[in-house]
């Protein structure tokens, strides 16, 4: 059975027309849905891009695999699915990128792969690597007439504005014509490609039509309380973090948090959706390409997103902190043999998949995989046993400028926060800040902290108790799981 295995990046999980969102429609999507399985309920265990994709591709929680900022090394001894397919005798190819730090202690002190955190996961076999500095792209740009363009060049302009590249040239066309002519060119098969969209991660450009193909009066109200001093009142960190200069490219049209709103935000969250109904455009030509050409029956499709993106909501931007924006994301999975035009409103999670890409090529289900395989759901089946909470964590330390000591009084191992949802409450816990709690059913918006409610003191400590448990089962059992004995090891150990 062959695999296409799609990620975009920053793509919230409400963004699509399926699950009722009033302004970005995503018919592709909707379809690939409508032909396999809609997880509703589907989560990022960490943000941002490195350590989302550190669990997709390990399977592990982030507090397993500990590369829990960009840039933070991935533990060459956790194996990658894609090392995994390779030891079976499959070749995995990539399109895009995975952003995977290189364990440094295992290579030379002058390896040009510690200059970056843009490493690809071992196992891996690039066919078209895109990191940011996008050097294929530029180089499609410039034989088409573009001219010798740096990334900056290509996407500088009026925010809202047409992109001076044409649809047929965008990043997200160029990646899908490269796995396109792949496809073609591939045999035999079955093959296991992994496209990873940059897009709809900033900038926040896109090409006509699709800069202004959302109407912005469909929108949704922002979430977030009517000033951002309120919503700095929340918790010490979101009021620090609101106060932290914006990312280079929102400098130029943002002063600051405290300047998203008004019409230049409506554009920006415009142009955002017509990002997303731009690779949903995409994604059906690759569809429909695999239909055209008789690989359709035989093809596993995932997507998925690496997280979110908070879009004004809490007067922020990007994918840090806690609130579901950042961490929940879309996951649609077509299995050839599989159910049809099923919504699972189970809680899912990203390290879900490893197991289930693993079952899906016949192979075992490793220890290191602290998910489940989604295999059940994809036949229509419900599992006996399954978690009724989902956990994502994040990361709020910056080592580079050491922001967090100055700003919070934290050292660097105390900025970890770690979040159970179980669809009524939300417990947020800080290694070294306040907690924070909400009643997702009364606040759906997350705009009331309930940590210190004497009403709310029993639902606090048994989600502190529920996660406190999650982190006790999930624990590192590669060897855990074995035992020495007279007669030998029993168990199993990797």
């Amino acid at each position: 059975m062959n695999v296409l295995f799609i990620t975009a990046d920053q793509w919230r999980g409400d963004c699509l027309s399926k699950v009722g969102h009033p302004a970005v429609k995503t018919p592709s999507l909707d379809r690939l849905a409508d032909d396999g399985v809609l997880f509703a309920r589907h989560f990022s265990n960490m943000t941002p891009c490195g350590p989302s994709r550190a669990s997709l591709h390990t399977g592990m929680y982030g507090f397993n695999h500990r590369s829990i900022r960009n840039g933070t090394p991935l533990d060459a001894r956790h194996t990658t699915l894609a090392q995994e397919l390779r030891k079976a005798g499959l070749d995995p190819v990539l399109f895009g990128y995975t952003d995977t730090s290189i364990d440094p202690r295992g290579v030379a002190a002058t390896d040009p792969r510690l200059l970056s955190y843009e490493g690809v996961a071992p196992g891996y076999r690039p066919i078209c690597l895109m990191l940011e500095a996008a050097a294929p792209w530029l180089a499609h740009l410039r034989g088409r007439g573009y001219g010798n363009l740096q990334i900056e060049d290509v996407y500088a302009g009026e925010l809202g504005a047409p992109a001076m590249f044409g649809a047929e040239d965008s990043e997200t066309a160029f990646l899908t014509d490269q796995a396109i002519a792949y496809l073609d060119r591939r045999r035999p098969h079955p093959f296991f490609l992994h496209l990873s969209y940059i897009k709809p991660h900033p900038p926040f450009v896109a090409a006509a039509p699709w800069n202004a193909s959302v109407d912005p009066r469909d929108l949704p109200p922002l979430l977030r309380q009517p000033t951002i001093q309120r919503e700095g009142e929340l918790h010490p960190w979101l009021a620090a973090h609101l106060q932290r200069p914006l990312g280079s490219w929102f400098k130029e049209h943002f002063a600051g948090s405290a300047d998203l709103e008004g019409s230049r935000l409506t554009a920006l969250r415009q142009v955002y959706g017509g990002l997303i109904e731009e690779v949903d455009h995409h994604v059906g030509r690759l569809v429909d390409h695999l239909a055209r050409t008789d690989q359709l029956d035989d093809t596993l499709i995932v997507f998925t997103a690496d997280h979110g993106e908070m879009a004004g909501d809490h007067w922020m931007i990007g994918k840090s902190g806690f609130f579901p924006q950042a961490f929940h994301v879309p996951l649609i999975i077509r299995h050839p043999r599989g159910a049809r035009e099923l919504r699972v409103e189970r809680f899912t999670e990203h390290v879900d998949l490893m197991p289930t890409f693993l079952e899906a090529a016949g192979l075992p289900v490793l220890l290191q995989c602290d998910g489940h395989a989604l295999t059940p759901f994809l036949k229509g089946e419900q599992p006996g046993r399954w978690r009724d909470a989902v956990h994502y964590e994040h990361d709020v330390g910056d080592l580079e400028t050491g922001w967090h000591r100055t700003a919070l009084g934290l050292d660097d191992h105390a900025c970890g926060l770690a979040t159970i949802f179980d669809g009524h409450h939300a417990l947020v816990q800080f290694s070294g800040l306040p907690p924070l709690l909400f009643d997702h059913a009364r606040d759906p918006a997350w705009l009331s902290d309930l940590s210190t409610n004497p009403s709310y003191a029993l639902t606090r400590a048994d989600l502190a108790g529920s996660m406190l448990s999650w982190r006790m089962r999930y624990a590192d059992r590669r060897l855990s799981s074995a035992l020495l004995t007279p007669s030998g090891p029993v168990g199993r150990f990797e």
